[in-house]
């Protein structure tokens, strides 16, 4: 059975992901396993659109440091960016 919910975790909100929505592309947190052709089939059952293209990035996980000296790591994630047919829009609230 094939569940959406686990492929998609939550839209980007970012500056440039605004930027982004006048050219019908969206931004997506994805599962790190997911693929694309799983991400499109997701989007489309969710928002009820066509997608036109799915672009995939895997962002690496970050050195950050804690406090004084203790050192930990910023998660890596993995990024779909949504390209709708012309004229459809997702409302992303």
């Amino acid at each position: 059975m094939f569940n959406p919910y686990s492929i998609i975790k939550y839209p980007l909100v970012t500056e440039k992901a605004t930027t982004l929505g006048s050219q019908n592309k969206y931004i997506f947190v994805v599962d790190k396993k997911a693929k694309k052709t799983q991400i499109k089939m997701a989007v489309e059952q969710l928002y009820r659109v066509s997608v036109v293209c799915v672009a995939v990035i895997k962002m690496p996980a970050k050195k950050r440091r804690y406090r004084l000296s203790r050192e930990g790591y910023k998660s890596s994630y993995k990024k779909a960016i949504i390209t709708l047919k012309e004229g459809e829009k997702i409302a992303i609230t």
